[in-house]
């Protein structure tokens, strides 16, 4: 572990990814209170709404299995996280002007999960290649950041969802973690090209 926490790299991996999926589970958390507070959907049309993000997801795999060797884990980490971003935008965007449906809220979410699809599974081996021979340790290391992270921001959502803020605080904290794993991502590749810098 020490090890591990002292490399901006792994942190940087880490972080992309935990942030990223930080946004998805503030949306487990907080998109049944949405589609049954604000949108009055009924159980069975929330759960049809609900898996959403799975089609983005599954996408997102998709193009990491087809592309991650030709692009390099950091672009699509890059490129997961600015779609996770774009996905949280836009749908605050729609909600700010008055404009949220069903439709466009879980419809943005699939972009959200899209992003999550190109983000994890590249970060994770991203933190695997850090320390290749401690990659059993960042593998369990990763997993829990990522994890307890998103527990928390579930939990968190929750407490700030009622009746009066709408969809508001959900889709505010998933843009905030969605930015802040493409932060993560970027302080990646400028390591890496400090790192290249040094060896030439």
């Amino acid at each position: 572990y020490p090890e591990l926490l002292r490399s901006p790299r792994f942190w940087g991996y880490a972080l992309a990814s935990g942030f990223s999926s930080g946004a998805f589970f503030a949306y487990l958390g907080g998109a049944p209170f949405v589609g049954q507070v604000v949108f009055g959907m009924s159980p069975a049309t929330l759960g049809l709404f609900f898996g959403a993000p799975a089609i983005g997801y599954f996408l997102g795999n998709f193009l990491t299995g087809r592309y991650a060797r030709t692009y390099g884990v950091n672009r699509m980490v890059l490129w997961g996280c600015f779609a996770n971003a774009t996905g949280g935008l836009v749908s605050l965007l729609i909600f700010t002007v008055g404009l949220g449906t069903p439709l466009t809220f879980f419809g943005m979410m699939t972009v959200v999960g899209l992003g999550n699809g190109l983000v994890i599974p590249n970060a994770t081996a991203g933190m695997l290649s850090v320390r290749p021979h401690l990659a059993g340790t960042a593998s369990g290391l990763g997993g829990a950041i990522m994890i307890g992270g998103g527990a928390g921001l579930s939990a968190w959502v929750g407490v700030l969802l009622t009746p009066q803020t709408g969809a508001f605080p959900l889709l505010w904290m998933m843009l905030i973690t969605a930015l802040l794993g493409l932060v993560s991502i970027l302080m990646v590749m400028r390591r890496e090209r400090q790192l290249a810098r040094a060896k030439a």
